[in-house]
């Protein structure tokens, strides 16, 4: 694999984002229904206790959010798009290991009681976000015994996923690999297209940029993608779930136990 440090002109902005509607902080304002998954299954009154606290943000693509062993400033719960939590080498390349989006959140070391882990955490998708500052939020998992509780078990299924991923970049096709990422993707995004290049792609699954153009392209004469000038479209997900592993389905279900299946999910996925 080839992707180096910097080569993808990733946007690190240390404050984090681009406020939207400062207003939110009013307490005794009604807060609309949030749009990630976690936040949406709080008991409604520790929803409105913790609501104050979240600033919605607009996320940038290659926006990096913390970056390996670097104190993390604030927690991220996504709304729209995804994020990638990467793993760099000494020699610059690069592998994601997880993928978090509205089913999830970033800053997961200030649950654990720590203030970084060893891992860059950048946009793949931009979309918008709720933030909180990491010192807040510590006294809200105090404050809220629900919300620390309920993130725990997030911990338990993005980890789950973790494993899973290492285990399928070890024992499976690069063909399957790239549908399992896919519908991961697909399903944390809007509609059937979403913004990907080869280079992404490589340092999604861990393998050189030849790999993944032979994967693509077999996946795309098959009628399941079609992927050109950088914009990847689904275009037949069930089939896509019949290209993949097993893997997809395992990593799936850990979420769905903790949060039921999204609300408008696509097509019911490969078992």
């Amino acid at each position: 694999m080839t992707i180096r440090r910097g080569r993808l002109g990733e946007v690190s902005v240390p404050a984090g984002t681009v406020p939207l509607e400062p207003a939110l902080a009013n307490p005794d304002l009604p807060h609309p229904d949030p749009r990630n998954r976690l936040l949406a299954a709080l008991p409604p009154e520790d929803l409105a206790r913790l609501w104050p606290r979240l600033q919605p943000v607009e996320l940038a693509i290659r926006q990096v959010l913390h970056g390996p062993e670097q104190p993390i400033g604030s927690v991220y719960f996504p709304e729209t798009g995804y994020i990638s939590r990467l793993a760099y080498m000494d020699d610059g390349d690069a592998a994601e290991i997880g993928l978090i989006g509205p089913e999830g959140m970033v800053g997961l070391a200030i649950l654990l009681g720590a203030d970084r882990d060893g891992f860059e955490v950048m946009v793949q998708v931009p979309g918008s976000a709720l933030r909180m500052d990491a010192t807040a939020f510590r006294e809200e998992l105090d404050r809220i015994p629900a919300l620390r509780s309920l993130l725990l078990r997030y911990t338990l299924a993005h980890f789950e996923q973790v494993a899973r991923t290492g285990a399928c970049n070890g024992r499976h096709l690069v063909d399957q690999r790239l549908a399992r990422w896919l519908l991961m993707a697909h399903d944390r995004i809007e509609g059937n297209e979403f913004p990907m290049t080869h280079e992404f792609l490589s340092m999604m699954l861990g393998v050189r940029r030849a790999g993944i153009t032979v994967a693509a392209g077999s996946l795309q004469k098959a009628g399941l993608i079609r992927y050109e000038r950088g914009r990847m479209t689904i275009t037949d997900r069930a089939g896509l779930e019949a290209a993949t592993c097993e893997c997809y389905g395992i990593a799936r279900r850990a979420y769905d136990r903790l949060l039921g299946p999204p609300s408008g999910a696509k097509k019911s996925y490969w078992r």
